[in-house]
């Protein structure tokens, strides 16, 4: 584990250095990052101008719901999201041989190369609304309950994590990946509906149970405003663990089929 520390901490410097040397860029993301974040809550204003619950969910609940899911989705893309999707450019230009040839596990490698401190910069911000969101609804949650949160925070992050993994891992035997970013934007944008939106059967069986994008915001938001549930908790963790072991897989058995640049 060391190991593997001093190797995401040399990729972390050399991220930072390389940002460090075009700020200009960093600033315009940064900028555009928290612009498309203050559209997410300006919506939320605007629908509950005109209505008091939406799926038993209040405005601040609502609030809360989808700043956890934009911190999830900060620290997804400030930690993994340039590297995932550089690694299906490599896999078709061959240069993905470049990460067989480093010193550890390859799919860490090509997975954490990079990060994106304008994401990470911004994560602050989500973590902002939401304490503003928990304050506004009287909440006083405890040490520990802070801690589930953060740790079904990380399970959000994870699943997240291997989907990317698995959708470009196509590349493998495709080739080519195009079109995988807008889908999973798509999916997201589910993540930020109240579970209880979800009434028919094939949609909670999609976005709750089988693609546990729903699961992933909801069940740390009702943590802070509910208490805490076993159950959710419990899948929210066995979903983490059981889509990363598909993702690590699928990515493992792609290798196999990977002729590089060479051949």
């Amino acid at each position: 584990m060391l190991h593997y520390a001093k190797i995401w901490l040399a990729s972390a410097r050399y991220s930072i250095t390389r940002t460090l040397m075009f700020r200009g860029d960093f600033f315009v993301w940064s900028l555009v990052e928290l612009f498309w974040m203050s559209v997410n809550l300006f919506t939320i204003s605007v629908i509950y101008d005109h209505t008091d619950s939406i799926a038993g969910w209040s405005k601040y609940q609502m609030v809360l719901l989808v700043g956890t899911s934009l911190l999830i989705q900060r620290f997804l893309m400030g930690f993994f999201w340039s590297s995932i999707f550089e690694m299906g450019r490599n896999i078709r230009s061959g240069n993905f041989d470049f990460y067989l040839a480093q010193p550890g596990n390859v799919m860490f490698m090509a997975t954490t190369r990079k990060l994106d401190p304008d994401s990470l910069v911004n994560s602050v911000l989500a973590a902002a609304v939401v304490i503003y969101a928990a304050r506004q609804l009287g909440l006083d949650p405890g040490v520990g309950q802070i801690a589930l949160y953060g740790f079904m925070v990380i399970c959000g992050v994870v699943i997240h994590y291997s989907i990317l993994v698995l959708s470009i891992s196509v590349a493998f035997w495709l080739t080519s990946a195009q079109g995988i970013e807008g889908t999973y934007f798509t999916l997201m944008e589910f993540s930020r509906l109240p579970r209880k939106a979800f009434t028919g059967l094939a949609t909670q069986t999609l976005f709750v149970w089988l693609l546990p994008v729903v699961v992933v915001t909801n069940a740390p938001a009702r943590l802070l405003i509910e208490g805490f549930d076993f159950r959710l908790a419990a899948w929210l963790f066995a979903a983490a663990v059981g889509w990363l072991a598909v993702a690590v897989f699928v990515f493992h058995r792609g290798l196999r089929n990977y002729t590089s640049a060479s051949s």
